[in-house]
């Protein structure tokens, strides 16, 4: 019964000491290596000390990489996954600083749902792609090395010598061309000015000509219908006709007295003479 006993005794104590190195087994996980990132697949790409632009989503039980990385993050459409401290996930679009990225065993803590995987660790974060955008974080560049390969602007003061400009009044060669081309379209408009305005006097003058013209002919036609009426009889030859040298039309004449002592001399022979004429 004492044997019994001891050996009881002996057995809880392996156990109460093999208890602690089961449970550190349990707690400590190794990192996966990083891969290169595979469609609708979460793949590890690195532990890093910051979750950058990644937001907090949940803190499954059974956390693991297909649980935060697929149907945690991939679901809600987000490219980048994360886990920390075994249990937190976190989704985003972009991966952290890739300065902040470190060694892998620092992401040393075991995931809640599947122990030989580790989910990161205290204050840092195994990031995964979770296959909706195939971007190895390897491939982007380096702030660091970017930052490092802008040049440095120094701004130096010197005092420079002083420069005085003088302006030449003499035309250069590229300005005569141009002068030349102004002076001959001045000359064109003058000329064409001169024959517009030629133009114009010398209609002016062909009109008032032919006004003048017309004026002439119309006193000649006026003249000659006058005379025409004047001349309409016949000639005292023909029968009946008065003749232009009249005597009794004569004002000269007509003072005169007449020798045959007519007694016709005080007519007045201011009224129209009667004319018979035959036909």
């Amino acid at each position: 019964m004492k044997s019994f006993f001891n050996t009881m005794t002996a057995l809880v104590a392996v156990g109460v000491v093999a208890l602690p190195d089961q449970l550190a087994r349990a707690l400590v996980a190794v990192e996966e290596p990083s891969g290169v990132p595979q469609p609708m697949v979460p793949v590890v790409q690195g532990c890093f000390s910051s979750s950058g632009d990644l937001e907090f989503n949940s803190a499954p039980k059974y956390n693991s990489k297909d649980e935060c990385g697929n149907k945690l993050c991939q679901k809600l459409g987000k490219k980048v996954a994360a886990t920390t401290q075994g249990q937190k996930c976190y989704c985003g679009d972009s991966y952290p600083p890739k300065s902040t990225l470190v060694d892998d065993k620092m992401c040393n803590i075991s995931c809640t749902g599947f122990g030989e995987q580790a989910c990161g660790g205290l204050g840092y974060y195994t990031v995964y792609n979770t296959g909706l955008e195939l971007v190895d974080v390897h491939n982007l560049p380096d702030p660091s090395s970017s930052a490092a390969a802008k040049p440095t602007t120094t701004s130096t003061t010197s005092s420079a010598p002083t420069v005085f400009v003088t302006e030449s009044n003499t035309p250069s060669a590229s300005a005569q061309p141009q002068s030349k081309s102004n002076t001959a379209g001045i000359a064109a408009g003058v000329v064409v000015g001169v024959a517009v305005v030629g133009a114009a006097v010398g209609g002016l003058f062909f009109f008032m000509r032919r006004r003048r013209n017309r004026e002439i002919e119309e006193e000649h036609r006026r003249n000659a219908a006058v005379n025409a009426f004047m001349n309409s009889g016949k000639p005292p030859s023909s029968s009946g006709g008065y003749s232009a040298s009249d005597s009794r039309m004569d004002p000269v004449m007509a003072q005169r007295r007449m020798s045959s002592g007519s007694i016709a001399d005080n007519e007045d022979y201011s009224r129209r003479i009667l004319r018979v004429t035959n036909a």
